[in-house]
């Protein structure tokens, strides 16, 4: 079993029963991992590719991609205490993605064994509120461009490909879910980046320079 930093310090025998109540999965690019108002005693551990986080849009509105859960990320419900939870948000593969879904129940226990492992999780979940609440202010105060600039080089770690590029099969379309534009004018923004060298396409990915988008400013021209 993929050994997530929260279980480093716990004995091999707990790990073995860890792994003994938990189901490993994987998921083809596209493939749903879980609906939004399903109930679930499980929480999801990502070992490999990258989940999305998505916001079911209403009646002829598109969904909106809220967050990323990659490699050490776990999805799981609003409390520990209750061994089943309804789920928040869907979960869809962005890339071919292996998971582990681990009961809550089982990671319950193990906290109140561990209290390190409840400090942790706690720790982890305060981590990803911090980076969606700025995502958030970035979308309400970036212009455009500047906004996608950041998303691309947010992909470079959500998504490595090739040296300070991100993985060519996250579309457009992911990108303008996640940014809250249309895929136009992520079209457009993109296409004048490559026309200005700011990003190019190879066989490993989008390449992306190194400071590109990381201070949240658009390059000066």
């Amino acid at each position: 079993m993929y050994l997530h930093p929260l279980l480093s310090s716990l004995s091999t025998q707990d790990r073995r029963a860890l792994i003994q109540r938990s189901e490993f999965r994987s998921y083809r690019r596209n493939d749903l991992v879980i609906e939004s108002d399903e109930w679930t005693d499980r929480m999801y551990c990502v070992t490999g590719g990258l989940l999305r986080v998505v916001t079911r849009g209403d009646a002829g509105s598109a969904d909106v991609t809220t967050d990323f859960i990659r490699r050490g990320d776990i999805f799981h419900g609003p409390l520990l205490s209750e061994d089943c939870y309804q789920a928040a948000f869907t979960l869809i593969a962005a890339l071919p993605s292996s998971v582990y879904l681990v009961p809550v129940a089982a990671v319950r226990e193990l906290c109140a064994k561990h209290p390190e492992m409840a400090l942790g999780l706690v720790d982890l979940t305060l981590r990803r509120t911090g980076l969606l609440r700025r995502h958030r202010r970035h979308i309400s105060s970036l212009s455009a461009q500047a906004l996608v600039g950041r998303v691309l080089h947010e992909l470079t770690r959500l998504a490595p490909a090739g040296s300070g590029g991100y993985d060519r099969r996250i579309t457009q379309a992911v990108i303008a879910s996640y940014s809250g534009l249309s895929r136009e004018a992520v079209n457009k923004i993109m296409r004048d980046m490559k026309s200005r060298g700011l990003v190019r396409r190879d066989g490993e990915g989008i390449q992306v320079p190194p400071d590109f988008g990381s201070d949240c400013d658009f390059p000066n021209q």
